[in-house]
């Protein structure tokens, strides 16, 4: 088989192009290097639907920031994941603070994002009474929102695959040729041939441009992770909105901000590292962010932290996005460098590598059979969204649903059965965490992640011992008591 698109990564920008054209009646496929979607940048960054008063006027990262907001909101709405429009709040401390609050408001109007207020300390306070009482002004952005990062990405690679393209996982790209201008993709054991490819590897997407053919490619990256706390749920109202601190050279700064679940996210800091892989969190970034959070909300309590993690985010040599068509390569488009606000950007940035393809030769129709929602008959809700009355209607056509195996996030044995059978099942651990928040709660996984794990093997057959974690080597056991 020949596709007219090979995708190469999961993250957000590749699923949402997926997305885009599986509307169109083209063929299209997406290759991943580990097992589910969303693994990269996109299961660990700050949840945020940016406003777009932060970047720069007229460069990629405003307009597709601003544009991305509108659509995600929509996106969401059409696929059944929650999005709440919070709002945020960029905090100064002080008159040397204001110069900074202005610039970022002038960026924002001429970006225009809407809604763009400079406010005082008394307005701050009734809208955020646990903000810090030596906060003498903020900008308030009312667009800005929140919404499950992973979340929208999974339900929008779901609706992908209802509508036929087809997702390589576990598919590591190691070389590329072309040949009668059609590229052969190869994991260096099975090869994916397509007529077009576009690049949206994230923190290894500058090295994969070299693969393709790339030879002197002008953009380099610089990896930098930053590292994050989840706090309880019994925290979660002591912000209504997303707080920052006036940003730096080195990101937007420490944050406290709402989930959409209802728990406190706090983070990140921003620091360059050698492997883009590396994932650790520090002792000193964490009192890093713990002492950040506390300058914006002086009673945030830490010691409610249920969870740690650190995600990293793709740093280019150049300010802005670098979405381009190949000058060497005939068919090869690349998206490189796409760090904040990379997520919240990534519908409209989907729309423009769409449109780049389209440029470059690929001929755009629309499928007429195209299904806007996650699944032909519409969007499954999970059982702990239903009213009293729809659960005790879907127990009764169910049992299985009335079977508790996660008690903090109350997820059901039938939520877990759904997404075994699920466009792209659900056949690890974090992919059941990611899609059902099986294990994300006070326990984090502790009570629940055996039964997970039995599931998994008795829907698939794969065998207790071959159940991962998150793919690799990540077994949770590696033989029954009495094997030698």
């Amino acid at each position: 088989m020949i596709y007219d698109v090979l995708i190469i990564g999961a993250g957000c920008t590749g699923v949402m192009t997926a997305r885009l054209l599986s509307s169109k009646n083209v063929r299209t496929a997406v290759a991943e290097a580990r097992c589910d979607v969303a693994m990269g940048a996109t299961c660990a960054n700050s949840a945020i639907v940016h406003a777009g008063y932060d970047a720069k006027p007229g460069t990629l990262k405003a307009k597709l920031n601003v544009r991305g907001n509108v659509l995600m909101k929509e996106l969401c709405a059409q696929l059944g994941v929650e999005v709440k429009n919070v709002g945020s709040h960029v905090v100064g401390f002080g008159g040397e603070d204001l110069p900074k609050l202005k610039e970022l408001y002038e960026r924002g109007v001429s970006n225009g994002v809407p809604g763009l207020e400079i406010i005082g300390q008394d307005a701050l306070r009734r809208m955020e009474p646990h903000v810090s009482p030596e906060a003498t002004h903020s900008l308030w952005a009312p667009s800005a929102a929140i919404t499950c990062p992973y979340g929208i990405t999974i339900a929008a690679a779901d609706n992908a695959v209802t509508n036929g393209v087809d997702f390589y996982f576990n598919f590591p790209v190691v070389s590329c040729a072309k040949e009668e201008g059609v590229f052969a993709v190869s994991d260096g054991e099975k090869t994916i041939r397509a007529r077009y490819v576009v690049n949206c590897a994230g923190v290894h997407s500058a090295e994969l441009a070299a693969v393709l053919g790339e030879r002197d490619f002008p953009i380099t990256i610089t990896p930098r992770r930053g590292e994050y706390f989840i706090l309880d749920k019994a925290v979660g109202h002591l912000a209504n909105s997303t707080l920052f601190v006036c940003p730096s050279d080195r990101g937007k700064g420490i944050l406290v901000s709402p989930t959409v679940d209802g728990n406190l996210i706090v983070g990140p800091n921003a620091y360059p590292i050698e492997d883009g892989d590396d994932r650790a969190t520090t002792a000193e970034g964490l009192a890093e962010i713990t002492a950040g959070a506390r300058r914006i909300m002086p009673e945030v309590p830490m010691n409610m932290a249920i969870t740690s993690f650190a995600g990293v985010r793709a740093t280019p040599n150049i300010y802005d996005f670098y979405l381009k068509r190949s000058e060497q390569v005939p068919g090869l488009i690349h998206a490189v460098g796409v760090e904040s606000p990379g997520f919240a950007s990534s519908p409209a940035t989907a729309e423009y590598l769409v449109g780049l393809l389209e440029e470059a030769g690929l001929e755009l129709t629309d499928k007429a059979d195209y299904i806007p929602t996650r699944r032909p008959d519409g969007n499954h809700i999970q059982f702990n969204r239903l009213s009293e009355e729809e659960k005790a209607a879907r127990c009764r056509e169910n049992p299985a649903y009335g079977k508790i195996v996660c008690r903090c996030e109350t997820v059901t044995e039938g939520d877990l059965l759904d997404m075994l059978d699920a466009p792209i099942p659900a056949v690890t651990i974090d992919m059941m965490k990611k899609r059902l928040r099986a294990g994300m709660g006070r326990c984090q996984g502790g009570f629940c992640s055996p039964r997970v794990a039995a599931l998994i093997a008795e829907r698939t057959g794969m065998g207790l011992e071959n159940v991962t974690k998150n793919g690799g080597g990540s077994w949770l056991v590696t033989k029954r008591i009495g094997e030698e």
